[in-house]
């Protein structure tokens, strides 16, 4: 039985538009022993309206919330030299698109996984389109109703599209008593498939907790800093924190086994020792 737990380490908006931040998390997942590195494209003009760029908002680039929208966008030079830089690193990287000229360009880097964000879950054009791609799918569930996640696992189903639901709670950071890990279980028995776990809480035990529930993947946000500039960085791992992670999840791994009841061979040297009375 194969347990493995594929762990992703979240970059997000967290490099705060600097290339050279995005690598060094990169070389902090690559380190943890994680599976792959993900981010999030969008194209501003279309996400967001002229009049919600307008909105004033102070940020180290700028005081509205268009200065600071467009600073932490990577555009195709970074994304060149991400798949470069992890091509050389051996990691995966994908990411999550929020539009579908996004996802049109996220596909010239030949990616081998997509990510549907939970915001995108109901957008129906865009997850006919990622579904058309018929590339190993992370589906976040955060904010959605088991009526919507049939949808659009029936959208997937109709392209024949590989899958895995995230399940995942969209506040940022999440509180502890809202992450309902057992719906894990539910999603796993309602639907048949994988199910992971994408987390937006404070600390390690949550996502351990997930993994020791069967959960076949986990997402963790990460930053250098978590008193960073960003909305998201609260919600984040720094390094340290995500290789412990990491190693905590490999050991859950390991301690799970295959479910059949065995005498070890440790365990019979033992016996020999504490049952005198079938020496008889």
């Amino acid at each position: 039985m194969n347990n493995r737990v594929f762990v992703i380490g979240e970059v997000g908006i967290n490099a705060n538009g600097d290339i050279d931040i995005a690598k060094k998390i990169i070389d902090g997942v690559v380190s943890a022993g994680a599976d792959a590195v993900k981010f999030q494209k969008r194209t501003i003009d279309i996400v967001y309206t002229k009049e919600e760029l307008a909105k004033p908002r102070e940020s180290p680039w700028g005081t509205t919330n268009g200065d600071l929208k467009y600073k932490l966008e990577f555009g195709e030079k970074e994304y060149d030299e991400i798949n470069r830089y992890c091509k050389d690193k051996g990691i995966h990287w994908f990411a999550s698109a929020w539009d579908i000229p996004s996802l049109k360009f996220l596909n010239k880097y030949d990616c081998q996984y997509n990510k549907v964000a939970s915001a995108m879950i109901t957008y129906i054009d865009f997850i006919d389109e990622v579904a058309k791609a018929k590339k190993y799918t992370f589906i976040s569930t955060g904010m959605s109703t088991m009526e919507e996640i049939a949808t659009v696992i029936n959208i997937f189903n109709k392209y024949d599209c590989p899958f895995e639901l995230m399940h995942c709670n969209s506040t940022y950071p999440m509180k502890d008593k809202d992450a309902n890990l057992r719906v894990i279980s539910t999603l796993r028995e309602k639907f048949n498939c994988k199910v992971g776990y994408s987390g937006h809480e404070v600390g390690i035990i949550l996502s351990c907790a997930a993994a020791s529930l069967g959960a076949t993947s986990i997402e963790r946000h990460i930053t250098l800093q978590r008193e960073s500039f960003g909305s998201d960085q609260s919600a984040s791992m720094e390094l340290d924190g995500f290789c412990k992670l990491v190693k905590y999840i490999r050991a859950i791994e390991s301690a799970l086994g295959d479910g059949i009841k065995v005498i070890t061979e440790d365990e019979k040297k033992i016996s020999e020792k504490l049952r005198w009375f079938s020496h008889d």
